[in-house]
């Protein structure tokens, strides 16, 4: 637990991309790394990176997506944002800023090279980690993603009862962005994600009610 607190405490400060960025141009604005993590959590989001209103609180999926989200997994928010069971590692820590059209810029390349695998190595309660995103399924799944994330999260039985430890489920952002691609593809909802919400109020260790699913109009992390 020592080593874990430790990493969250540097990580905390990392300046990479600001000050020494390997790719491209510096971060635009000051590093503000997000990310919620204890070595007892058995569930892991792995999400994407945080968007405006993540950067401004400081804590993650405060916005519109993560009301999606808790409503997919069936959890309240008191049990969501509690470390010792949901684990919540993105793979860019801080607010990458956005391009000429206002969208978010995808995350930081710097950022999961150089924490991802000491993060994991100290949650070893892990059992199950949800890749949110293409770039979560390209960094955990490899090749196994090269078909892009509508083939990816299509195959996610195929996926889920794989060989690997922890074990691995694709889903799609929840991003009001992606609302065409839920009403072209109600499996998601229909087949997805009951299995994901048994599985889900398994590993965090009791009941809880799920939230109504919100209209999502803005906001990502």
């Amino acid at each position: 637990m020592a080593k874990l607190d430790d990493l969250l405490r540097e990580l905390s400060a990392c300046r990479i991309c600001r000050d020494a960025p390997l790719y491209g141009r510096a971060l635009p604005h000051e590093p503000r790394p997000v990310i919620q993590a204890a070595a007892t959590a058995r569930l892991c989001v792995a999400s994407q990176a945080p968007g405006t209103r993540v950067h401004l609180s400081g804590r993650p999926f405060t916005d519109a997506s993560g009301k999606r989200l808790r409503a997919w997994l069936g959890l309240d928010e008191e049990s969501f944002y509690d470390a010792r069971r949901v684990a919540i590692v993105p793979m860019g820590h801080c607010f990458p800023g956005q391009d000429a059209k206002g969208a978010d810029l995808p995350p930081r390349r710097e950022c999961a090279p150089r924490w991802r695998e000491q993060i994991f190595a100290e949650l070893p309660a892990l059992e199950l980690v949800l890749l949110i995103g293409q770039y979560a399924q390209a960094w955990h799944l490899g090749a196994a993603a090269k078909d892009g994330l509508t083939a990816t999260v299509g195959r996610w039985r195929e996926i889920l009862e794989g060989q690997r430890r922890p074990a691995l489920l694709p889903l799609p952002h929840p991003s009001w962005r992606n609302n065409g691609w839920l009403k072209a593809n109600p499996w998601f909802e229909a087949e997805l994600v009951p299995q994901l919400r048994r599985k889900v109020r398994r590993l965090v260790g009791f009941e809880t009610r799920a939230p109504t699913p919100p209209d999502i109009s803005a906001a990502r992390i």
